[in-house]
C-alpha cells in the first residue's frame, strides 16, 4: 500500500512538473521581402533584378529543465524568387555559356531547414538569453535560361533555349542567439533572434527583430502575435558551385503558440 501511494505521489509530482516546465512552441511568419544582389560561377556573377516576394517560415521548439541537455528548435524557410536581365558580358552558369547582350531569365528556388540546439543561459523573469549552434540544411535549384539564335546552312534562323542549372544540397554550421525582454503587466515583449557564420569567403546571417503581444496567456496555452523585420544574407563562395552575394529583407507578421 505504501509503495502504491509513493508511486502515485511520484507520478503526480512528475506530471505537474512536466506541465509546468516542459514547453512546446509552434509558430510561423509571413515574410514580405525584397531580394537584391547577384549570383553566378566564380567571379562571373550577374544581377538579375530579382523580384519582391512573400515567403513563409515555420518552426517548432521544445524547451525543458534538464541542465546538461540542450533545447531543440527546427525552423523551415523558403527563399523563392525570379528575375531577368540583359547580360552585359559573357556569362557562365551550370555548364552553359551565355553570350553578352543576351536577355536571360533566372529562377532562384532555395529553401533551408535549421536544426538548432541551444541553452537558455539567462532567464530572469521578463528577460532571457539563449545561445547555441545550428546546422542549416540548404536545398534548392538555381536556374538561368536564355534564347540563342543561329543561322543554319540554308539561311534559316534557328532559336535554341539554353538552360544552366546548379543544384544546392549542403549543410552549413552557424551560431545561434536569441534574447527577449518583456514589459511587465502589458503582454508586450521585444525580441531579437539570429544565426551567423563568417568563415573563409562565406558570410551568412539570418536575423529577425520585433515585438510580440500575448493575446492569450493561461495555464493551458499561450498565444502571441508577432511582427518585425527580418534579413537574410547569402554571400557564398563555391557552395555546390554556387557563388552569390544576395540579401533578402523585409517585414514579417506571425503567430506563436506555447503549450
Amino acid at each position: 500500500m505504501k509503495k502504491t501511494l509513493l508511486a502515485l505521489s511520484c507520478m503526480t509530482f512528475m506530471s505537474a512538473a512536466q506541465a509546468d516546465v516542459i514547453g512546446l512552441y509552434l509558430g510561423g511568419e509571413i515574410w514580405d521581402n525584397s531580394a537584391e544582389g547577384s549570383f553566378g560561377e566564380s567571379s562571373n556573377m550577374a544581377n538579375f533584378n530579382l523580384k519582391d516576394q512573400t515567403q513563409g517560415s515555420y518552426f517548432i521548439a521544445v524547451e525543458h529543465p534538464l541542465p546538461f541537455i540542450p533545447n531543440a528548435k527546427i525552423r523551415s524557410t523558403n527563399l523563392d524568387t525570379e528575375g531577368s536581365t540583359t547580360l552585359t558580358q559573357s556569362y557562365s552558369f551550370g555548364g552553359e555559356t551565355f553570350s553578352a547582350n543576351t536577355a536571360a531569365d533566372a529562377t532562384f528556388d532555395v529553401s533551408y531547414i535549421d536544426y538548432t540546439l541551444y541553452y537558455e543561459i539567462l532567464d530572469i523573469e521578463k528577460f532571457s538569453v539563449d545561445f547555441g549552434i545550428t546546422a542549416r540544411d540548404f536545398d534548392g535549384t538555381v536556374q538561368v535560361t536564355a534564347q540563342s539564335q543561329t543561322v543554319d546552312d540554308e539561311g534559316n534562323t534557328v532559336t535554341t533555349t539554353i538552360t544552366g542549372t546548379e543544384n544546392l544540397s549542403q549543410f552549413v554550421p552557424m551560431l545561434y542567439a536569441r534574447t527577449q525582454i518583456g514589459l511587465p503587466f502589458t503582454g508586450v515583449n521585444f525580441f531579437a533572434e539570429g544565426n551567423f557564420l563568417s568563415f573563409d569567403d562565406h558570410t551568412l546571417y539570418d536575423y529577425m527583430a520585433g515585438v510580440s503581444y500575448d493575446v492569450v496567456d493561461n495555464i493551458a496555452v499561450d498565444v502571441s502575435l508577432t511582427a518585425g523585420y527580418r534579413s537574410v544574407k547569402l554571400e557564398l563562395d563555391d557552395l555546390d558551385n554556387l557563388y552569390s552575394d544576395i540579401e533578402f529583407d523585409g517585414v514579417f507578421a506571425g503567430l506563436v503558440v506555447h503549450f
